[in-house]
C-alpha cells in the first residue's frame, strides 16, 4: 500500500496562467463586440448619411448659383451705375450748354438793340456818354476794366478826348473816393478814345488791399464836351447799368 501512494505524481498548474488566458479571452470578445458595434451601426447610418451628402451637394449647388447670381447683379448694377454716371454728366453739360447759348443769344439782342440804337433812323440821339462798364479782378489787387463809350448826336462825326476812373468805397472805417492818379498803375495817364458811334476802352487799374469799393465813377472829356456817370461796383462785376447824375 505504501508502494502505490508512493508511485501517485500530483501536476501543480498556476493560477496565474489560467487568469491571464480568461483576460485575453474576455479581451477578444470586447473588441469583437466592439467590431460588431460598429459594423451594425454603420449599416443603420448609411442611408441616412447618403441623404445628407445629397442634401450637402444640393446646398452646395444652390450656394454656387446663388454667388454666380449676386455676381451677375454686382456686375449689372455697376454697369447701370455708370451708365447712370455718365447720362447725369451728359445731361449737366447739355445743360450748360444751353445756358451758355442762351446768354450768347441775349449777348446778342442786346448787341443789335446797341447797334440799332446808335445807328438807325428811330434810335434815341444822345451825346457822349458811358454805355456799360465791367471789372474783371486780375489778383493781387488788380482789376481789368472794360469801359464803353458812345454818341451818336453828332453822326458821322468823330468824338476824342480822354476817359477816367475813379472808385469810392471804405478804408479804414471811413468813405474814401481813390482818383485816377492813384488807381492807374502806368503813371496816371488817362485813357484815350477817339470814335464816331462807339468804342471799348479797356485797361486796368490796381486796388488796395484794405479797400472795399462801392462805386466806380467814370469820367469823360471831349471837344465836343464832358461827362459822368457812376455805377454800383456790384453791377460791374457782371454787367454794368449806368446811374446817371
Amino acid at each position: 500500500m505504501s508502494s502505490s501512494n508512493h508511485n501517485r505524481r500530483f501536476i501543480i498548474v498556476p493560477a496565474r496562467r489560467q487568469l491571464r488566458a480568461i483576460s485575453i479571452g474576455l479581451v477578444a470578445l470586447w473588441i469583437i463586440s466592439l467590431l460588431l458595434v460598429a459594423w451594425w451601426s454603420a449599416r443603420r447610418a448609411a442611408p441616412e448619411l447618403s441623404q445628407l451628402r445629397e442634401t450637402h451637394r444640393a446646398e452646395f449647388e444652390e450656394l454656387q448659383a446663388a454667388r454666380t447670381e449676386l455676381s451677375a447683379l454686382r456686375q449689372r448694377v455697376a454697369t447701370l451705375s455708370r451708365s447712370d454716371e455718365i447720362s447725369r454728366r451728359a445731361n449737366v453739360e447739355l445743360q450748360q450748354g444751353l445756358t451758355e447759348r442762351e446768354e450768347e443769344i441775349a449777348q446778342l439782342r442786346a448787341d443789335v438793340a446797341f447797334y440799332e440804337r446808335l445807328v438807325g433812323s428811330t434810335g434815341e440821339r444822345r451825346g457822349l456818354s458811358v454805355h456799360s462798364v465791367r471789372m474783371q479782378p486780375g489778383g493781387e489787387g488788380v482789376w481789368d476794366y472794360s469801359v464803353t463809350v458812345t454818341q451818336n448826336l453828332n453822326r458821322g462825326a468823330m468824338t476824342s478826348g480822354t476817359m477816367r476812373l475813379q472808385v469810392e468805397g471804405v478804408r479804414n472805417g471811413r468813405l474814401v473816393t481813390l482818383g485816377w492818379d492813384e488807381l492807374a498803375p502806368s503813371g496816371g495817364e488817362a485813357a484815350a478814345f477817339s470814335f464816331r458811334y462807339f468804342q471799348q476802352l479797356e485797361g486796368s487799374v490796381l486796388l488796395p488791399g484794405d479797400f472795399a469799393p462801392q462805386r466806380v465813377r467814370v469820367e469823360l472829356r471831349s471837344d465836343a464836351g464832358n461827362a459822368q456817370q457812376a455805377f454800383p461796383w456790384e453791377a460791374t462785376i457782371v454787367s454794368a447799368t449806368a446811374v446817371g447824375e
